[in-house]
């Protein structure tokens, strides 16, 4: 055999090599390698973002959504999170009928045929009337419960959604369905969906960041990974957990002995093999990789500079209630002040303790009193820095808590519950739709959490029915096929 033959046959081995190696770590098979089948219609752009992020002098990826479909009135969106299903008829809900049914049983008409969790078989329902009183707030007069005097003191500036509805009763699928549009685990989440569609704001950070607080007054449900997952979108737009003490993010720091050029020497060496393999393989994944190689080598510098407290002046501070970074729940929420000032698109503070089921009249005075200095003060905080025009300010769980009685407590509840929000395009002062007069079932302006999703893109300038992403032959989009955008409440 002669030289000339030897190098084709080894030309055809390389070459053979490579398909199986693509082949087989392909999860899906063929049709998953296909890059149109991975990304559809949005394949260049989608994979010139994942390569966005690979190389350290490349432009950040700049979203999918070019141009934009609305004026944008929010550029960023805080979340705050308040895991276990906040009643609203301690919070937000005012419902003096209820009061005069206390302790009476609750009408056949509204339970009869509905689904209700562990109070199902319950032989008689009996209605547990607000345990505190409500007070009127602010120049608008919203109604708001009195465990809540720092909320209320930005009555003005929020808008009260009275109608939300949802569809899983029970806790984590009801967590992934807020999240996601879907109660099926495995779907982006709307934080991976708005980085994707929006692109980064930032070189230094991610543009997707979770913090988490755990509260003392309640049962702690747990809070799963997957809640921030990216699904089936490039896994470079998930959501990146920062711890709220110490190190923001584990083995942030170089090893000892190992100075910041060393660190990059070993940074540009692994991405430079990345980069090889991402040639042979054509796996689209590796690009993430490369990617947060360089944003962990990048956050090395800027996380413990976000971390650090001691520049922030006392009077902010104290308006927070917090020293900082102290793992509180206020002081998540001056940590989410100070993340989307330096370019990060969608920020999350879950505060794990709102799952009353017993002890509802007492377990809200403690909780209440957790989170409503620490929300207000961030409200205040953005509002002063000029910032809250252009940052959506969200605060609720994921679903409500019946009126009627589970012994001292209430159970999870799906057809009627509330939220707020601010800033980013919505109406400031106003309460939006209603329940019913017992508070079980929204009647008026019905804001499911499909619609939730849809205004969300709305004001971030985003057309819902348009953000989608092609997966095993078919197109997706956060609002799954519902969802509307809900104008009343919109600045």
């Amino acid at each position: 055999m002669n030289r000339t033959d030897m190098q084709n046959q080894l030309n055809q081995l390389i070459a053979a090599s490579r398909r199986r190696t693509f082949l087989r770590q392909s999860s899906a098979g063929i049709g998953v390698g296909v890059l149109a089948a991975l990304f559809g219609n949005q394949s260049d752009a989608a994979a010139s973002g994942a390569n966005a992020g690979g190389t350290a002098d490349a432009d950040r990826w700049q979203g999918i959504v070019q141009p934009l479909h609305f004026p944008v009135k929010a550029k960023r969106v805080i979340h705050l999170c308040m895991a276990g299903g906040p009643s609203h008829l301690e919070t937000l809900d005012y419902k003096p009928k209820l009061a005069e049914m206390d302790g009476k049983p609750i009408p056949e008409s509204f339970t009869k045929g509905k689904p209700i969790a562990q109070l199902q078989n319950a032989k008689e329902l009996k209605c547990l009337g607000p345990q505190h009183p409500f007070e009127k707030y602010g120049q608008s007069g919203q109604q708001i419960c009195s465990l809540f005097p720092n909320i209320g003191s930005i009555a003005d500036d929020i808008c009260i959604v009275n109608s939300l509805q949802t569809q899983a009763i029970n806790h984590d699928p009801a967590h992934t369905f807020m999240n996601t549009g879907s109660s099926i685990p495995g779907r982006p989440s709307m934080g991976s969906w708005i980085n994707y569609g929006l692109g980064c704001e930032t070189d230094d950070l991610p543009g997707y960041v979770v913090l988490t607080s755990l509260g003392r007054f309640g049962q702690a449900q747990p809070i799963a990974a997957r809640q921030w997952h990216s699904g089936f979108l490039p896994s470079r737009f998930q959501g990146v957990e920062f711890r709220s003490t110490g190190d923001a993010v584990l083995y942030v720091k170089n090893p000892a002995g190992i100075n910041r050029s060393q660190q990059k020497q070993v940074v540009d060496s692994i991405n430079q093999l990345n980069r090889l393999e991402a040639d042979l393989t054509l796996d689209p994944e590796i690009a993430t990789r490369i990617g947060a190689y360089e944003t962990a080598f990048r956050m090395q510098n800027s996380v413990p500079e976000l971390m650090d407290m001691s520049q922030e002046p006392q009077h902010v501070l104290d308006m927070y209630g917090t020293k900082g970074a102290d793992g509180s729940f206020s002081a998540n929420c001056l940590l989410a002040r100070r993340l989307v000032e330096r370019g990060v698109r969608f920020v999350q503070l879950y505060h794990r303790a709102w799952d009353h089921h017993g002890g509802v009249k007492k377990a809200m005075e403690g909780t209440a009193g957790e989170v409503d200095q620490g929300a207000a003060a961030l409200i205040k905080d953005l509002k002063q820095r000029d910032m809250l025009k252009d940052t959506l300010v969200i605060w609720g769980g994921e679903f409500g808590r019946t009126p009627m009685a589970q012994g001292s407590g209430r159970d999870h509840h799906i057809r009627g519950f509330s939220c707020w929000m601010a800033g980013g395009g919505i109406k400031g002062g106003i309460t939006h739709g209603a329940t019913d007069e017992l508070g079980y079932e929204a009647v008026e302006d019905i804001f499911h959490v499909h619609d939730f999703h849809a205004t969300l893109l709305h004001l971030m300038g985003v057309d819902h029915t348009k953000l989608t992403f092609k997966f095993q032959g078919r197109n997706y989009r956060l609002t799954d096929v519902a969802g509307h955008v809900v104008d009343k409440i919109l600045a």
